[in-house]
């Protein structure tokens, strides 16, 4: 079964010869995973006037959010980092895979439009390869501040139909104050409740001479954040209910094969996936089913983090990543999460880690147009009473929900 590259990230690093047991038997501290950051490169630290939100940067891999805390330095730090990799200093021909909660991407990954595979060369392992631009290029920066920093890149690609685009990202990281944290979500925490919350904006301006068509190929912004996983994670997704006949499938469960039903429980209108690190798995909700909000609940550490994007009314073209030539080339998911796990029996997984990702709609622009996704990461620690009010405002369910979802 042809599948897409982004889940079989852990093949591709087996295959290069860069195994990570990037298990943390410990939680880690902010401080310790900015000053580990810090001895392989330059770190940017957001953080608000108490000095307790932080988010840290790292410039050279795209302006990627590696890490962030709602504790100051020695709370508790949410990003995923494939330490073994970033300490080792090399760099993977296919795939370099640092870590980080909150990372650009470009799609197509497959098809007739993918940026990942040349002209005429089969979909397979060896012949794919992230664009240096998504990989491992810099971002060069614009400005910083205390609480934002932007980022700028000029590209330029070609797809697998040999259509080129030359485009200029811009990326701003802005950290989030609480009231406006409170107006996202709906609800006002209570005091004892720790919260962080960040913003990347980010857009793909078309700077070539060349309108962008869908008959030669689009291009979509993704964003992927990666997680430490615990084994009382549960990844949480409301989507819209209604027939199949009219919406599509609730759910694509079969990235890898059928996800098992002790690690998928779909509901009326919500569905629940396991974010635990110990099986390797990938969901995805198409614009028909989705809402512009998901997230996880760590029952381990009282962790309840909400995923929010910018959702296009009524827009249904998202790039289609199949590792093959495609009869639909826009029928894509909008949201997906991936959960780690050993790649076969025996293995060593790649991180653990879980993943929280979302698309914008594939871009049709014009010469000096602009696309831009918004795509916002809160996470919130503190006392569960408190936070089961603020799951139930933000994701429908209770924390009761959520912890007996597999029970």
């Amino acid at each position: 079964m042809k599948r897409f590259f982004g889940f079989l990230i852990i093949s591709v690093f087996f295959m290069v010869s860069c195994q990570s047991n990037g298990n943390r038997e410990k939680a880690m501290s902010f401080k310790s995973d900015v000053e580990f950051l810090r001895k392989h490169k330059d770190v940017i630290v957001l953080t608000d006037e108490k000095d307790l939100a932080k988010v840290a940067i790292v410039t050279d891999w795209q302006g990627r959010v590696m890490t962030s805390t709602a504790g100051g330095d020695d709370g508790l730090s949410f990003g995923w980092l494939n330490r073994e990799l970033i300490a080792s200093g090399d760099k993977q021909p296919h795939i370099n895979v640092f870590g980080g909660e909150d990372r650009f991407w470009l799609g197509p990954e497959g098809g007739q439009f993918s940026i990942f595979f040349k002209k005429g060369d089969p979909f397979d392992l060896e012949h794919w390869f992230v664009p240096a631009a998504i990989d491992w290029d810099l971002f060069d920066v614009i400005s910083v501040a205390k609480n934002s920093a932007v980022f700028t890149k000029k590209m330029h690609l070609k797809n697998y139909s040999d259509t080129e685009f030359d485009l200029e990202v811009k990326r701003e990281i802005k950290l989030l104050p609480t009231d406006q944290i409170s107006e996202f979500i709906g609800i006002r925490p209570d005091s004892a409740v720790k919260m962080v919350g960040y913003t990347s904006v980010n857009s793909i301006k078309n700077t070539g001479q060349k309108v962008w068509k869908k008959e030669s190929g689009l291009l979509s912004i993704w964003i992927l954040g990666m997680f430490n996983p615990s084994p009382k994670t549960t990844v949480i997704i409301p989507y819209k209910p209604g027939s199949e006949s009219e919406l599509g499938p609730v759910v694509n469960d079969a990235y890898f094969g059928k996800v098992p039903a002790g690690r998928l429980v779909v509901k009326d209108d919500v569905l629940f996936f396991r974010g635990d690190g110990k099986y390797r798995s990938k969901i995805g909700l198409s614009p028909l089913r989705c809402k512009p909000v998901f997230g996880s609940y760590d029952a381990d550490n009282h962790v309840l983090t909400l995923v929010q994007f910018n959702f296009p009314e009524g827009e249904t073209d998202y790039v289609n990543s199949m590792w093959e030539l495609q009869d639909k080339p826009y029928s894509g998911d909008v949201v997906n999460s991936y959960n780690d796990g050993p790649a076969e029996p025996g293995a060593k997984p790649l991180g653990p880690f879980y993943e929280l990702e979302t698309s914008s709609p594939a871009a049709q622009l014009q010469p000096q147009e602009t696309l831009t996704h918004i795509h916002r990461t809160i996470h919130l620690t503190g006392d569960e009473a408190a936070l089961d009010k603020i799951a139930q405002k933000t994701l429908g369910v209770s924390l009761n929900e959520i912890k007996t979802a597999f029970k």
